[in-house]
């Protein structure tokens, strides 16, 4: 088996490792059809995630099909084709009862962080009965691979953390992947205006193009004051922080109405600052979430409805075994124009 291995901080390697098998009765193996690169994966290349240790196969998204079931598992069988979630939720332990899959005692964001992930021609799920989620055989694996992690990332963590309601003032920090994943699920709930913020031109360009009432650019270190002139100086009710630098969470802390809500989203392997002394007597609230996936059968129903398209954040394909290659690009995205990359297994 050929599989994406970090080798520690800027090192990553494509090479041949041992194909997994089941370990525990729980466990399913599939075989990855489509997967793709996270800004999390990022991350970790630069070091920001020290639980995730060399010789790890990276990867927590994917789609594929069932090679292998333990014995426990009994609603998938060899041959079913599923959608795998970032997140391995036991379903049992006391924080999985209280719907934090992402803490669960047994699991959580483990794929690609603490056991081998899905960058790899297969993958060991653990707790497949509560991890994995049938697809239908004309399923689009384009748009559903993006249900493993950034459309409820971008839901749980900035819109349900952010409490966005009708009519209220939204702005995403961040058209990234996962911001833009944010801006499709904001206007569930008919917000009043969507505002992008970000350096890069072409991706704030395709933010108005999936809905943003407006695009700021934050090259010149003004958005802030754009905001507060746009907002004729009432700020914005939610502030989604979807980077995970102290500059764009400095944004957030700055343009936020009394009783705002600031959710975060960024993953911040440095300190930021938290500036109470403005902040102290104006109802703020500020979340933070490691996604949990529960909201993933909503999304599905949402895909085969069309009402959600998520594979218009698809910039760029590779092959599988051309991931270093899909790296490169996904990490000079301005340069490249990429939003998500898919990595597709042809030879399955």
């Amino acid at each position: 088996m050929m599989a994406l291995v970090y080798r520690g901080p800027a090192k990553r390697e494509w090479v041949a490792m041992p194909r997994p098998a089941i370990q525990d009765p729980g466990d399913a193996v599939v075989r990855i059809t489509t997967t793709t690169i996270c800004g999390t994966d990022l991350h970790i290349m630069k070091g920001d995630v020290p639980s995730v240790m060399p010789g790890r196969i990276l990867g927590h998204e994917g789609i594929g099909v069932i090679e292998a079931v333990g014995s426990a598992v009994s609603t998938f069988k060899v041959g079913d084709r599923v959608l795998i979630a970032c997140v391995s939720a036991c379903g049992v332990c006391d924080l999985c009862r209280r719907g934090m899959y992402s803490h669960c005692r047994k699991g959580g964001w483990i794929l690609g962080n603490t056991i081998d992930g899905t960058q790899a021609e297969y993958v060991r799920t653990p707790h497949a009965e509560t991890s994995l989620h049938h697809l239908p055989d004309d399923a689009d694996e384009e748009a559903f691979v993006m249900l493993s992690d950034i459309l409820p990332t971008g839901f749980e963590c900035g819109v349900l953390n952010g409490k966005v309601q009708p009519g209220d003032r939204v702005a995403i920090i961040g058209a990234g992947p996962v911001g833009l994943a944010a801006l499709l699920a904001a206007q569930f709930y008919s917000p009043a205006e969507i505002i992008m913020i970000d350096l890069d031109a072409n991706r704030l360009r395709v933010a108005g193009t999936l809905g943003a009432t407006t695009q700021i650019s934050s090259a010149d270190g003004t958005a802030i004051e754009q905001v507060m002139k746009l907002t004729n100086d009432a700020g914005v009710d939610v502030a989604i922080e979807a980077v995970g630098v102290s500059a764009t969470f400095d944004i957030c802390q700055a343009i936020l109405a009394p009783g705002g809500r600031l959710a975060n989203i960024g993953v911040h392997g440095k300190p930021v600052q938290l500036h109470l002394e403005k902040l102290w007597d104006r109802n703020i609230a500020i979340t933070t979430r490691l996604v949990d996936t529960a909201a993933i059968p909503m999304l599905l129903k949402l895909v085969q409805s069309g009402k959600l398209q998520p594979a218009q954040l698809v910039t760029h394909r590779f092959a599988l075994d051309d991931i270093m290659t899909a790296y490169d690009t996904f990490a000079d995205a301005s340069k490249e124009k990429a939003l998500k990359v898919i990595l597709t297994n042809p030879g399955q």
